[in-house]
């Protein structure tokens, strides 16, 4: 098993949605960028939602999420696992991240989109028992998974289900 450590959150001041992901890919980690295995369709998601070509340079992809009141993280801060599915993560090695800090610093968030199921199960059992009541009830929705992984979706589909996100701010 290998030790993965994920990245700080993307985020500004006003935020009010967040996306959450469950731990970068080794793609991911390899280039320091949230999303980079060119298979998954993250990007292609956000850039059909916000108007932007997927070749935009990340620095500016992250530039129009930010524009949107949207921030990027993800559950777990460090994991053991093996490759970057989700399957190959070794529960008990878990680390979430500071989500109680995180809503401190920035308390206009409303809104968690899930990147798929296991971002959504690591929270509601490591994150949500941790959190005041007034974080407690923030919204939270599971969107289909981006992951190359997960196709028994169209791009399409995806982007339809992905779509919610414009409407939550």
């Amino acid at each position: 098993m290998d030790l993965k450590k994920g990245f700080p959150p993307i985020v500004r001041k006003d935020a009010l949605v967040l996306i959450l992901g469950s731990m970068p890919g080794d793609e991911s980690l390899r280039k320091i960028e949230y999303y980079a295995n060119p298979r998954n369709s993250f990007w292609k998601i956000m850039g059909t939602l916000f108007g932007f070509d997927r070749g935009l340079s990340y620095k500016d992809r992250i530039d129009v999420l930010k524009e949107n009141k949207i921030a990027l993280w993800d559950v777990m801060k460090e994991c053991e696992r093996t490759g970057s599915l989700d399957t190959g993560i070794k529960s008990k090695t878990i680390i979430e991240n500071d989500f109680i800090s995180f809503y401190n610093r920035f308390p206009d968030i409303r809104c968690v989109f899930f990147n798929g199921s296991k971002a959504e199960k690591e929270y509601i059992k490591r994150v949500l028992p941790r959190l005041s009541r007034i974080k407690y009830e923030i919204k939270h929705h599971r969107l289909p998974s981006t992951s190359p992984a997960m196709n028994r979706l169209s791009f399409k589909e995806k982007t339809f289900e992905w779509a919610k996100i414009k409407g939550r701010k």
